[in-house]
Protein backbone atom coordinates (compact mmCIF):
# COMPACT_ATOMS: atom_id res chain seq x y z
CA UNK A 1 0.00 0.00 0.00
CA UNK A 2 3.52 2.32 0.27
CA UNK A 3 3.30 4.76 -2.50
CA UNK A 4 5.10 8.34 -3.15
CA UNK A 5 4.36 10.75 -0.83
CA UNK A 6 2.00 13.34 -1.93
CA UNK A 7 1.31 17.75 -1.06
CA UNK A 8 -1.75 17.70 0.84
CA UNK A 9 -1.48 21.36 1.24
CA UNK A 10 -2.97 22.36 -2.28
CA UNK A 11 -5.93 25.13 -1.23
CA UNK A 12 -4.85 28.70 0.43
CA UNK A 13 -4.22 28.54 4.07
CA UNK A 14 -2.21 28.23 6.86
CA UNK A 15 0.16 25.13 6.11
CA UNK A 16 0.33 25.86 2.19
CA UNK A 17 1.56 29.35 3.47
CA UNK A 18 4.68 28.22 5.84
CA UNK A 19 6.11 25.47 2.88
CA UNK A 20 3.37 22.29 2.84
CA UNK A 21 2.98 19.25 4.26
CA UNK A 22 3.65 15.70 1.96
CA UNK A 23 1.69 12.64 3.22
CA UNK A 24 2.05 9.34 2.06
CA UNK A 25 -0.40 6.06 3.51
CA UNK A 26 1.46 3.19 5.06
CA UNK A 27 -1.33 0.42 5.70
CA UNK A 28 -4.74 0.69 7.14
CA UNK A 29 -3.69 2.21 10.05
CA UNK A 30 -0.58 3.56 9.61
CA UNK A 31 0.74 6.80 7.64
CA UNK A 32 3.45 9.20 7.40
CA UNK A 33 4.12 12.64 6.48
CA UNK A 34 6.85 15.08 6.23
CA UNK A 35 7.62 18.82 5.61
CA UNK A 36 10.83 20.78 5.69
CA UNK A 37 11.90 23.52 8.54
CA UNK A 38 12.23 26.80 7.05
CA UNK A 39 13.43 30.13 8.68
CA UNK A 40 9.70 31.23 9.06
CA UNK A 41 9.29 28.20 11.43
CA UNK A 42 12.10 28.89 13.84
CA UNK A 43 11.68 30.43 17.25
CA UNK A 44 13.70 33.45 19.18
CA UNK A 45 16.24 30.29 19.77
CA UNK A 46 16.96 29.56 16.43
CA UNK A 47 15.19 26.15 16.75
CA UNK A 48 11.28 25.37 14.82
CA UNK A 49 8.71 26.82 16.91
CA UNK A 50 6.06 24.65 19.01
CA UNK A 51 3.18 26.10 17.65
CA UNK A 52 4.68 25.11 14.06
CA UNK A 53 4.97 21.43 15.23
CA UNK A 54 1.79 21.55 16.61
CA UNK A 55 0.17 22.75 13.90
CA UNK A 56 2.34 20.35 11.61
CA UNK A 57 0.99 17.29 13.88
CA UNK A 58 -2.51 18.71 13.35
CA UNK A 59 -2.42 18.66 9.81
CA UNK A 60 -0.71 15.40 9.18
CA UNK A 61 -2.62 13.29 11.71
CA UNK A 62 -6.04 15.05 10.96
CA UNK A 63 -5.04 14.01 7.25
CA UNK A 64 -4.96 10.38 8.33
CA UNK A 65 -7.80 10.64 10.78
CA UNK A 66 -9.84 11.93 7.46
CA UNK A 67 -8.14 9.13 5.67
CA UNK A 68 -8.99 6.16 8.07
CA UNK A 69 -12.94 7.56 8.09
CA UNK A 70 -13.32 6.70 4.74
CA UNK A 71 -12.55 10.25 3.60
CA UNK A 72 -15.30 11.87 5.84
CA UNK A 73 -14.40 15.87 7.21
CA UNK A 74 -12.60 15.30 10.54
CA UNK A 75 -12.35 18.03 13.04
CA UNK A 76 -9.68 18.05 16.34
CA UNK A 77 -11.43 17.11 19.58
CA UNK A 78 -8.30 16.86 21.35
CA UNK A 79 -4.38 16.81 20.77
CA UNK A 80 -1.97 16.14 23.17
CA UNK A 81 1.44 17.07 22.66
CA UNK A 82 5.38 16.67 24.49
CA UNK A 83 8.42 18.16 22.86
CA UNK A 84 11.21 15.75 24.05
CA UNK A 85 13.95 17.08 21.06
CA UNK A 86 14.46 19.88 18.48
CA UNK A 87 14.85 20.46 15.42
CA UNK A 88 16.54 23.43 12.84
CA UNK A 89 16.43 25.03 9.57
CA UNK A 90 16.86 22.90 6.93
CA UNK A 91 15.87 19.63 8.78
CA UNK A 92 13.42 17.41 7.42
CA UNK A 93 10.87 16.74 9.94
CA UNK A 94 9.24 12.87 9.36
CA UNK A 95 5.85 12.41 11.23
CA UNK A 96 4.67 9.10 11.83
CA UNK A 97 1.18 8.28 12.61
CA UNK A 98 -0.72 4.91 14.10
CA UNK A 99 -4.41 4.78 14.35
CA UNK A 100 -5.17 3.11 17.73
CA UNK A 101 -9.05 2.63 17.47
CA UNK A 102 -11.79 4.04 14.82
CA UNK A 103 -15.16 4.30 16.22
CA UNK A 104 -18.65 5.57 14.11
CA UNK A 105 -17.90 8.99 15.27
CA UNK A 106 -13.96 9.04 16.73
CA UNK A 107 -10.50 8.49 15.62
CA UNK A 108 -7.83 7.89 18.34
CA UNK A 109 -4.51 8.23 16.92
CA UNK A 110 -0.85 8.35 18.18
CA UNK A 111 1.80 10.67 16.17
CA UNK A 112 5.52 10.76 16.69
CA UNK A 113 7.81 13.66 14.82
CA UNK A 114 11.38 12.57 13.91
CA UNK A 115 14.16 14.81 12.59
CA UNK A 116 17.67 12.52 11.54
CA UNK A 117 16.26 9.37 13.46
CA UNK A 118 15.44 10.98 16.91
CA UNK A 119 12.17 11.83 18.28
CA UNK A 120 11.20 15.60 18.48
CA UNK A 121 7.66 15.68 18.99
CA UNK A 122 4.86 12.99 20.18
CA UNK A 123 1.19 13.45 20.75
CA UNK A 124 -2.31 11.45 21.43
CA UNK A 125 -5.50 12.96 19.78
CA UNK A 126 -9.05 12.21 19.26
CA UNK A 127 -10.61 13.39 15.83
CA UNK A 128 -14.80 13.78 15.35
CA UNK A 129 -16.09 12.17 11.71
CA UNK A 130 -18.56 14.91 10.82
CA UNK A 131 -21.02 12.97 8.79
CA UNK A 132 -21.94 15.26 5.19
Amino acid sequence: MSKEFEQISLKPGFMKHNGGVLFRNISETEYEFKSTINENHLNAAGITHGGYLSALVDAGAGTAAHRTAENAPCVTISLELKFIGASKIGDEVIGNVKILKKTRTLVFLFCELKTNNKIITSATGVWKILKN
